[in-house]
Protein backbone atom coordinates (compact mmCIF):
# COMPACT_ATOMS: atom_id res chain seq x y z
CA UNK A 1 0.00 0.00 0.00
CA UNK A 2 3.20 2.04 0.59
CA UNK A 3 4.40 1.49 -2.79
CA UNK A 4 1.50 2.99 -4.64
CA UNK A 5 1.15 6.06 -2.23
CA UNK A 6 4.62 6.63 -2.92
CA UNK A 7 4.48 6.23 -6.85
CA UNK A 8 0.99 8.33 -6.79
CA UNK A 9 2.84 10.94 -5.24
CA UNK A 10 5.73 10.99 -7.27
CA UNK A 11 3.57 10.92 -10.27
CA UNK A 12 1.48 13.91 -8.76
CA UNK A 13 4.93 15.64 -8.61
CA UNK A 14 6.51 15.22 -12.19
CA UNK A 15 2.92 16.36 -13.76
CA UNK A 16 2.66 19.43 -11.99
CA UNK A 17 6.38 19.62 -12.90
CA UNK A 18 5.46 19.37 -16.13
CA UNK A 19 2.51 21.35 -16.26
CA UNK A 20 4.54 24.56 -14.57
CA UNK A 21 7.13 24.51 -17.49
CA UNK A 22 4.76 23.99 -19.94
CA UNK A 23 2.50 26.70 -18.88
CA UNK A 24 5.75 29.30 -18.55
CA UNK A 25 5.72 29.36 -22.30
CA UNK A 26 1.88 30.00 -22.85
CA UNK A 27 2.01 33.65 -21.73
CA UNK A 28 1.44 36.39 -23.99
CA UNK A 29 4.25 38.67 -24.82
CA UNK A 30 3.89 41.56 -27.40
CA UNK A 31 6.08 41.56 -30.21
CA UNK A 32 8.68 43.56 -30.62
CA UNK A 33 8.56 46.13 -33.78
CA UNK A 34 9.77 45.23 -37.07
CA UNK A 35 14.00 45.96 -37.50
CA UNK A 36 14.93 48.99 -39.42
CA UNK A 37 15.98 48.27 -42.39
CA UNK A 38 17.91 44.66 -43.34
CA UNK A 39 20.58 44.50 -40.47
CA UNK A 40 20.75 41.88 -37.86
CA UNK A 41 18.59 41.77 -34.74
CA UNK A 42 19.74 42.89 -32.26
CA UNK A 43 20.72 39.84 -29.48
CA UNK A 44 21.45 39.66 -25.31
CA UNK A 45 24.95 40.60 -24.16
CA UNK A 46 25.34 36.66 -23.54
CA UNK A 47 24.99 35.57 -27.22
CA UNK A 48 21.04 33.90 -26.38
CA UNK A 49 18.30 35.61 -28.88
CA UNK A 50 15.90 38.24 -27.36
CA UNK A 51 12.62 37.24 -26.31
CA UNK A 52 10.77 39.17 -28.28
CA UNK A 53 12.54 38.32 -31.02
CA UNK A 54 10.75 34.66 -32.63
CA UNK A 55 7.04 33.92 -32.13
CA UNK A 56 6.81 29.64 -30.75
CA UNK A 57 5.88 28.68 -34.01
CA UNK A 58 8.94 30.47 -36.01
CA UNK A 59 11.24 29.27 -33.74
CA UNK A 60 10.12 25.77 -33.46
CA UNK A 61 10.05 25.47 -37.31
CA UNK A 62 13.47 27.00 -37.28
CA UNK A 63 14.66 24.13 -35.08
CA UNK A 64 13.04 21.81 -37.23
CA UNK A 65 14.86 22.72 -40.49
CA UNK A 66 18.51 22.65 -38.54
CA UNK A 67 17.75 19.50 -37.56
CA UNK A 68 16.53 18.07 -40.61
CA UNK A 69 19.63 19.57 -42.65
CA UNK A 70 21.89 16.58 -40.65
CA UNK A 71 22.62 13.80 -42.62
CA UNK A 72 20.54 10.79 -41.30
CA UNK A 73 17.65 12.67 -40.07
CA UNK A 74 14.42 11.67 -41.89
CA UNK A 75 12.13 13.96 -39.84
CA UNK A 76 11.88 16.67 -37.27
CA UNK A 77 8.87 18.10 -34.54
CA UNK A 78 9.45 20.57 -32.40
CA UNK A 79 7.84 22.01 -29.60
CA UNK A 80 8.54 25.48 -27.93
CA UNK A 81 7.71 25.99 -24.49
CA UNK A 82 9.92 29.57 -22.61
CA UNK A 83 13.11 29.30 -23.52
CA UNK A 84 13.50 25.84 -23.77
CA UNK A 85 12.69 23.28 -26.74
CA UNK A 86 12.07 19.69 -26.85
CA UNK A 87 13.21 18.13 -30.90
CA UNK A 88 12.31 14.85 -31.43
CA UNK A 89 14.13 13.24 -35.00
CA UNK A 90 13.04 10.64 -36.97
CA UNK A 91 15.49 8.35 -38.34
CA UNK A 92 15.84 5.31 -40.53
CA UNK A 93 14.57 2.42 -38.48
CA UNK A 94 17.16 -0.26 -39.61
CA UNK A 95 19.77 2.17 -38.14
CA UNK A 96 21.77 0.90 -35.53
CA UNK A 97 22.19 2.20 -32.14
CA UNK A 98 24.88 3.71 -31.95
CA UNK A 99 24.44 5.54 -35.25
CA UNK A 100 21.37 6.77 -33.83
CA UNK A 101 23.34 8.20 -31.21
CA UNK A 102 25.64 9.75 -33.63
CA UNK A 103 22.88 11.05 -34.89
CA UNK A 104 21.19 13.00 -32.57
CA UNK A 105 24.44 14.24 -31.30
CA UNK A 106 24.99 15.79 -34.36
CA UNK A 107 21.56 17.37 -34.19
CA UNK A 108 22.54 18.88 -30.62
CA UNK A 109 25.67 19.88 -31.98
CA UNK A 110 23.31 22.09 -35.09
CA UNK A 111 21.02 23.03 -32.43
CA UNK A 112 24.08 24.13 -29.73
CA UNK A 113 25.54 26.60 -32.66
CA UNK A 114 22.16 28.39 -33.03
CA UNK A 115 21.15 30.84 -30.38
CA UNK A 116 17.35 29.30 -30.10
CA UNK A 117 19.08 25.57 -29.96
CA UNK A 118 20.93 26.11 -27.15
CA UNK A 119 18.54 24.82 -24.40
CA UNK A 120 17.29 22.36 -26.75
CA UNK A 121 16.82 18.95 -26.09
CA UNK A 122 17.10 16.16 -28.59
CA UNK A 123 15.11 12.95 -28.54
CA UNK A 124 15.35 9.81 -31.28
CA UNK A 125 12.48 8.03 -29.34
CA UNK A 126 9.78 7.09 -31.95
CA UNK A 127 6.99 7.16 -29.31
CA UNK A 128 8.16 10.95 -27.81
CA UNK A 129 8.48 12.15 -31.16
CA UNK A 130 4.71 11.03 -32.06
CA UNK A 131 3.83 12.35 -28.59
CA UNK A 132 5.80 15.76 -29.40
CA UNK A 133 3.39 15.72 -33.33
CA UNK A 134 0.83 15.67 -31.80
CA UNK A 135 1.62 18.30 -28.92
CA UNK A 136 2.65 20.85 -31.88
CA UNK A 137 -0.56 19.80 -33.67
CA UNK A 138 -2.49 20.70 -30.57
CA UNK A 139 -0.86 23.97 -30.77
CA UNK A 140 -1.78 24.85 -33.72
CA UNK A 141 -5.27 24.07 -33.07
CA UNK A 142 -5.68 26.78 -30.70
CA UNK A 143 -5.23 23.63 -27.56
CA UNK A 144 -1.79 24.64 -26.22
CA UNK A 145 -2.51 23.84 -22.52
CA UNK A 146 -5.30 21.02 -22.63
CA UNK A 147 -2.92 19.68 -25.43
CA UNK A 148 0.11 19.74 -23.29
CA UNK A 149 -1.58 18.55 -20.37
CA UNK A 150 -3.18 15.06 -22.63
CA UNK A 151 -0.27 14.37 -24.03
CA UNK A 152 2.19 14.53 -20.63
CA UNK A 153 -0.78 12.59 -18.82
CA UNK A 154 0.07 10.03 -21.47
CA UNK A 155 3.76 9.94 -21.01
CA UNK A 156 2.99 9.59 -17.17
CA UNK A 157 1.01 6.85 -17.53
CA UNK A 158 3.88 4.99 -19.26
CA UNK A 159 6.22 6.04 -17.09
CA UNK A 160 4.40 4.82 -14.19
CA UNK A 161 4.61 0.84 -13.22
CA UNK A 162 1.91 -1.36 -12.79
CA UNK A 163 2.44 -3.56 -10.21
CA UNK A 164 0.28 -6.69 -10.00
CA UNK A 165 0.14 -7.30 -6.42
CA UNK A 166 -1.83 -3.49 -6.12
CA UNK A 167 -4.44 -4.75 -8.45
CA UNK A 168 -7.59 -5.61 -6.87
CA UNK A 169 -10.28 -7.24 -8.69
CA UNK A 170 -14.05 -6.02 -8.71
CA UNK A 171 -16.05 -8.13 -6.14
CA UNK A 172 -18.43 -8.71 -9.28
CA UNK A 173 -18.13 -9.28 -12.54
CA UNK A 174 -19.29 -6.20 -14.86
CA UNK A 175 -21.93 -6.32 -17.63
CA UNK A 176 -22.16 -10.39 -17.31
CA UNK A 177 -26.08 -9.50 -18.46
CA UNK A 178 -28.80 -10.79 -16.48
CA UNK A 179 -28.23 -13.51 -14.11
CA UNK A 180 -29.51 -17.30 -14.98
CA UNK A 181 -32.29 -17.46 -12.26
CA UNK A 182 -33.84 -14.39 -13.35
CA UNK A 183 -34.02 -15.47 -17.12
CA UNK A 184 -35.30 -18.61 -16.22
CA UNK A 185 -38.45 -17.40 -14.21
CA UNK A 186 -39.14 -15.12 -17.30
Amino acid sequence: MKKSKIATCATATVMILMLSLGLAGCGNKQAAPPPVGNGPRAQALDGTPNVNEGAPVNVAAHLESLARSVEGVQNANCVVFGNYAIVGIDVDEKMERTQVGTTKYAVAEALRKDPYGVDALVTADIDMGQRLREIRADMMNGRPISGFAEELADIVGRLVPQIPRNIIPPKTPEDTGTPPQQQLEK
